[in-house]
């Protein structure tokens, strides 16, 4: 029994010793408490709301101010007309835009009812179910104080709902730009982190700079097929996406496979950076599940909206690739929009790249010589 327990002691030492098999036994369950516990929430937060107030009275402003008021949504830009409504809902700040017709107050008093029309984006299904169902809420509010009032008569305001880019609220229109986000960090990352650091731990890549080959033609020798492999699998996902959901893509084909091969790129470029850190293949896939993967899912907007995160997290989803790049794809393939609407999103994904490139490269050189 005391060789036994002087063993048991001698495991619980070795344990306490590696801090990798720390942070998955203690780490993880933190971090998955906090992220689910405040992340994952059906929740409605901070969802910007834009107004066309073409009556402008004393009605129009009460509404306004109730629903912004509400806790769930905040204000947005004032549109001056019809004309800026597509521009705005492209632009993907504003999620929703009320819109109130001329001599509103008015049409109340006179007809008993008056309509409110409540455009929203259909590209997020979920967030859009939700806006509208609180928006309608809160004016059924409003039509119980009109009760109570002694007005004359029964006043009524009615709101009149439209989707815009998802009309039929189809959920894939929400899933498949995540699932591709979610695929290309799969494959490139997690796969080549995997590959050359198991050239590493075998002991092959001593044989491998034997060669009359440089490191770093090397690298991106191994890096090569998963590029164009992760490239037919995007467009494997389109295809399927376009031929049993009827996702088709509504902008421009060559500014989507652009921008999928700047992402595969970068995520390629994080493979390497995770390789040159990770010394076993276990370490490489612990990284790149846990800081890949994980904020993928949680953190991009994937599932849930970020304007509804606490700001902590809107904070760390700033400095996630994937949180630019679902942005492009729902604007490409779902709003139909150029490169006028997304050109902040790629500079931000080339300059990751860039920065992910120039550090792997450095580490990889180091480690190698």
């Amino acid at each position: 029994m005391k060789r036994f327990l002087g063993f048991v002691k001698k495991e619980f030492i070795h344990i306490f010793r590696d801090y990798l098999t720390m942070i998955i036994l203690f780490g993880i369950p933190a971090i998955l408490v906090l992220l689910f516990g405040f992340v994952i929430s059906m929740e409605l937060k901070n969802i910007r709301v834009g107004v066309l107030d073409l009556s402008r009275d004393e009605v129009t402003q009460k509404i306004t101010d109730k629903i912004c008021s509400s806790g769930f949504f905040e204000r947005g830009k004032d549109l001056a007309g019809y004309h800026e409504l597509g521009a705005t809902l492209r632009g993907g700040k504003t999620k929703a835009i009320l819109i109130f017709g001329e001599d509103f107050s008015q049409r109340l008093l006179s007809e008993g009812t008056a309509a409110i029309s409540i455009i929203t984006d259909g590209s997020e299904p979920n967030v859009a179910t939700q806006t509208t169902n609180f928006i309608t809420a809160i004016i059924g509010d409003y039509n119980r104080e009109l009760a109570q009032t002694d007005m004359p008569g029964t006043l009524l305001v009615s709101p009149e709902v439209r989707m815009f880019y998802n009309p039929t609220l189809k959920s894939q229109f929400m899933f498949v730009p995540g699932v591709i986000t979610m695929i290309m960090i799969l494959i490139c990352a997690l796969m080549t982190s995997i590959t050359l650091t198991r050239e590493k731990e075998f002991g092959t890549m001593e044989a491998l700079l034997a060669s009359p080959l440089k490191p770093a033609q090397i690298i991106i020798g191994k890096v090569v097929p998963y590029f164009f492999l992760s490239l037919i699998d995007a467009i494997l996902i389109l295809l399927l996406s376009w031929l049993v959901f009827g996702l088709a893509v509504k902008g421009s084909i060559l500014l989507l496979l652009a921008e999928l091969m700047l992402y595969i790129l970068m995520s390629l470029s994080l493979g390497i950076l995770v390789s040159s850190i990770a010394k076993t293949m276990q370490q490489a896939i612990f990284v790149t599940l846990v800081g890949g993967m994980l904020p993928t899912v949680l953190l991009s907007g994937f599932i849930v909206p970020i304007e509804s995160m606490p700001e902590i997290y809107q904070w760390i989803s700033a400095i996630l690739p994937p949180r630019y790049f679902i942005v492009i794809l729902k604007n490409i393939m779902i709003k139909g929009t150029g490169l006028a609407f997304v050109w902040k999103e790629t500079l931000i994904l080339v300059s990751f790249t860039a920065f992910f490139i120039v550090i792997s490269l450095r580490s990889f050189k180091t480690r190698l010589q």
